[in-house]
């Protein structure tokens, strides 16, 4: 099989096994991208500490170091955690803030949150679960390119449930999708093969915001919450975006069929390929069962959430750890050394960032910067949905990284939420969905790691994602004012 299946899942994480590897050494262009990113992150925060602005000197302090952390996050100047954790120590060292605010992100929900779906993707891959319940989806929909292909989408949708990763999810069926290509005979550049991979690349990326899952939306979610002072729970979340994700399926699934007709639509080979996959697997392995029991309690427990108010955090984390008791075993010691935990730190580095700036009023002021000119524009619900969808989209161009993207605007965002008598929970949401909306392969780890097994271009990513962004504003606009409001978001 081409690929495996990593052993940890976050958006942030490497590029699976058996992928062509992309690093930004290889490029000369992003190497000096890099190289001026590095200049500016110094240049820029100094010019603005010694500044004769017109600001108080606390906020004018956090607006320098946030500088360097939001260029350093852009250019890629340095790993996104180690610019986070300089950002926070120069907070704490250069007097800006205390050291439980300079480090306060880190005893927030939301890296733990961000940490648990780390371990349901570990305990997902560890014990085939992910792998095989794709498998099963995928053989009962049918033998045709048209029908794997829904099955494709379908899997990837129900995989976000247990597996809160994009790029675990991408890793899972791309051998899933792998296979099934080599089984029907057809060469790299197919249709067939791009269509696969495309879709199931775009999808993963764009179902990680409609329900709280991967590290942006568990980033956005954490903001909204602490910035917003709103309860986010899971269960609102997921209802509120659930017309929408059937109707993308099945749009997703009509556009690829459009765009990439398949050389042969009947695929010989897939019934025996997907029969052998199972049998190699066997029959439900104890550490299977024992995953899909956790997983199922986490999902019942945030799907209930309205009724019982326990945090997504706490369930996330909590069936994360109980995995690794004696007597449990789903996880070992082995496992948990074996993580990336520096996509944890850059979260939490995030959210640190967003506390100092509030403690130290720089919020307000950043605020007025980014967010004055909305004023005129937000009348109503269709005009605000308009343009926080499309500022959302223009901004994350700029600004690739979609964590970075969130943790940089959502708190000012928020603040001009609350001081101008808006919905933070409403506001919050359309931003967040909005950034899943992509056009270019750079915006997102997800769809750099779909790119890097060499199904699908950079144009093809521009067309399906030009689309599906115009697609999914639509079914956005035309569900906020309507169906919303019955579930208390308004």
């Amino acid at each position: 099989m081409a690929a495996q299946a990593p052993s940890m899942a976050h958006d942030v994480t490497a590029e699976p096994a058996g992928a062509p590897q992309t690093t930004a050494g290889e490029s000369p262009e992003t190497s000096r991208t890099i190289q001026i990113g590095r200049a500016l992150a110094v240049v820029i925060p100094i010019v603005l500490w010694f500044a004769p602005l017109p600001l108080e000197r606390p906020a004018q302090k956090a607006i320098a170091v946030t500088s360097f952390m939001i260029i350093a996050w852009i250019t890629h100047a340095l790993d996104h955690a180690v610019t986070g954790l300089i950002g926070c120590y120069l907070f704490w060292a250069l007097g800006v803030a205390k050291v439980e605010i300079a480090f306060g992100g880190f005893s927030s929900s939301t890296p733990w949150f961000l940490f648990g779906a780390v371990l349901f993707g570990t305990m997902a891959a560890k014990s085939g679960l992910g792998r095989r319940l794709a498998y099963l989806v995928m053989r009962g929909v049918g033998d045709t390119y048209s029908r794997l292909l829904l099955g494709l989408i379908i899997s990837d949708f129900l995989l976000t449930f247990p597996v809160p990763s994009g790029i675990a999810r991408v890793v899972i069926m791309a051998a899933v999708a792998i296979g099934l290509i080599e089984a029907a005979g057809v060469p790299r550049g197919s249709n067939l093969g791009r269509g696969l991979f495309i879709i199931l690349t775009y999808t993963a990326n764009v179902f990680d915001k409609m329900i709280i899952a991967g590290a942006a939306a568990i980033t956005a979610q954490g903001l909204i919450a602490e910035v917003g002072h709103v309860e986010v729970l899971w269960s609102r979340w997921l209802w509120a975006f659930l017309p929408i994700t059937g109707v993308t399926i099945l749009i997703a699934w009509r556009l690829t069929l459009w765009f990439y007709p398949p050389e042969k639509e009947a695929l010989a080979g897939r019934d025996e390929f997907l029969q052998a996959e199972l049998r190699k697997m066997g029959p439900w392995s104890d550490l299977e069962k024992k995953t899909a029991i956790l997983m199922s309690i986490a999902i019942a427990l945030w799907m209930t959430d309205k009724v019982h108010h326990i945090s997504p955090a706490i369930v996330a984390l909590g069936v994360g750890l109980l995995a690794t008791l004696p007597g449990v075993r789903v996880l070992d010691i082995g496992d948990l050394r074996k993580l990336n935990y520096l996509p944890v730190f850059f979260v939490a580095a995030a959210v640190s960032m967003s506390q100092v700036l509030v403690s130290t009023k720089a919020l307000d002021v950043l605020t007025k910067v980014m967010f004055g000119w909305m004023e005129p524009l937000l009348g109503n619900i269709y005009s605000t949905t308009t343009v926080l969808y499309w500022t959302a989209f223009v901004y994350h161009i700029f600004l690739g990284d979609e964590v970075s993207m969130l943790s940089s605007s959502i708190p000012p965002l928020m603040s001009y939420s609350l001081s101008h008598g808006l919905q933070p929970l409403v506001i919050g949401m359309i931003w967040t969905f909005g950034s899943g909306a992509k056009i270019f392969i750079y915006q997102s780890a997800v769809l750099v790691v779909g790119y890097s097994y060499g199904y699908f271009d950079a144009r093809d990513m521009f067309r399906m994602g030009a689309w599906l962004s115009v697609v999914e504003f639509l079914l956005l606009l035309a569900l906020a004012p309507f169906y919303w409001p019955l579930l208390g978001i308004k």
